[in-house]
């Protein structure tokens, strides 16, 4: 028979591990929600052959192994456990190996750099010991304790922050821990988050022009380590991050910006049967949230409103991955909807002379004159867009040039 393996949580959500493990190992592997009452039970009656752990049962599932590593047991924290041939359970931290990967690549040198943990559960400890043994010198802020959240002043110093707690994850997109402009000796930012791509953490950072890297490159490490063990076969790194490469561009959505009438539906649809992705156009959603067209709520409510309107429908689809999203040309002129595309998606800018820019149907194109339009929105487009495509010649020039992007 088979072996199979999995993901053990209390509420596990959309999680990419199953298509992680699949491209480094080509094993089954499932997500297990076990609520806490039934823990016991899972181990006495699953039928994996192995399986990781998330939050919140990374201590929890210890007494269920009759052994751990070493270095689990010096962490205090387990998140893959595997079944041995006398059908007894064994214990390991493969987390540590996947943050060490995680803070390596980010170039930033820690040793005796003041490093704060953000969070004091099973991830916490991991990233404690790694950091400890990276040089850092490791403060734990925590809700409770004499290094809390009321009193981060004292941490002003602090050159590293990582974020082990789920403040932020979807679907709860949006929130962070801390506030960065209480640290203004920051050089990195580090968030074990991996969906959101961009946590609202990760995202104050950019803009304050810290190093920041979200748990995407973490998550792909540590199942290489514990694929390892389970199998019994080992994966290059070169592998490894290839799969990482390749996840990035799985989940992460294509936003499409641009003037009313660049051809962002279009181009969208196209994309989407190109890859296979759903495909969401905000306007087509709008109208269906509203229950009437968009000229009827700009004549009956104003710009106001249906920005409003636009605004809830974004952060609908935009916490999601591997979608094609198509918005609204004034898309750009809510500042709030810059985060809410950047979280979770690579956006294009599609360009396109504007003697090609047809108006019927688009209330702002009537009512104001498109340079005008254009003068306000370019250095939005720009500035939010991480590529610009001319979409001035064949639709299908514009698709392979997107492809070839992403």
């Amino acid at each position: 028979m088979e072996k199979k393996y999995g993901l053990l949580g209390e509420k596990l959500g959309h999680s990419f591990s199953p298509r992680i493990h699949s491209l480094l190992f080509g094993y089954p592997y499932e997500l297990v929600e076990v609520p806490r009452d039934r823990l016991a039970a899972f181990f006495e009656t699953t039928d994996l052959s192995g399986f990781n752990v998330t939050i919140p049962y990374k201590k929890e599932v210890i007494p269920f192994c009759r052994e751990i590593s070493p270095q689990a047991e010096a962490i205090g924290s387990v998140n893959t456990v595997v079944r041995r041939e006398d059908g007894s359970w064994y214990g390991d931290n493969t987390d540590y190996f996947g943050f060490v990967y995680m803070a390596k690549q980010s170039g930033v040198e820690l040793s005796d750099k003041k490093s704060l943990v953000l969070g004091s559960g099973g991830a916490s400890l991991t990233v404690q010991t790694a950091l400890k043994d990276l040089g850092a010198k490791v403060t734990v802020i925590s809700r409770k304790g004499p290094d809390n959240y009321e009193n981060l002043t004292r941490h002003e110093d602090a050159a590293v922050i990582v974020n082990t707690t789920p403040l932020g994850m979807y679907p709860n997109n949006g929130e962070s821990a801390v506030d960065l402009k209480h640290f203004p000796k920051a050089e990195l930012v580090l968030d074990l988050i991996y969906n959101p791509a961009r946590t609202a953490l990760l995202l104050q950072a950019e803009r304050l022009g810290i190093p920041a890297f979200g748990g995407l490159s973490m998550l792909v490490a540590q199942a290489k380590k514990a694929g390892e063990i389970f199998t019994g076969t080992a994966v290059s790194d070169e592998r490894m991050e290839t799969v990482l490469k390749q996840i990035s561009s799985e989940t992460l959505n294509i936003a499409l910006i641009g003037m009313p009438g660049c051809g962002k539906s279009t181009i969208g649809q196209l994309l989407a049967e190109k890859t296979g992705r759903p495909f969401v156009d905000l306007d087509e959603e709008i109208q269906k949230a509203a229950g009437r067209p968009i000229p009827e709520i700009f004549a009956a409510e104003g710009e106001g409103s249906f920005r409003k309107l636009e605004t809830r429908v974004l952060q609908e689809y935009s916490k999601q991955s591997g979608l094609i999203i198509a918005t609204g040309g004034g898309i750009v002129t809510t500042p709030a909807n810059h985060d809410l595309l950047k979280q979770n998606s690579r956006i294009i800018f599609l360009k396109r002379d504007l003697e090609r820019l047809p108006t019927e149907g688009r209330p702002l194109s009537q009512s104001n004159r498109l340079e005008d339009l254009l003068a306000q929105r370019l250095p939005l487009y720009e500035s939010w867009s991480d590529r610009a495509i001319e979409n001035d010649t064949d639709p299908k020039e514009t698709l392979h040039q997107i492809l070839s992007v992403i």
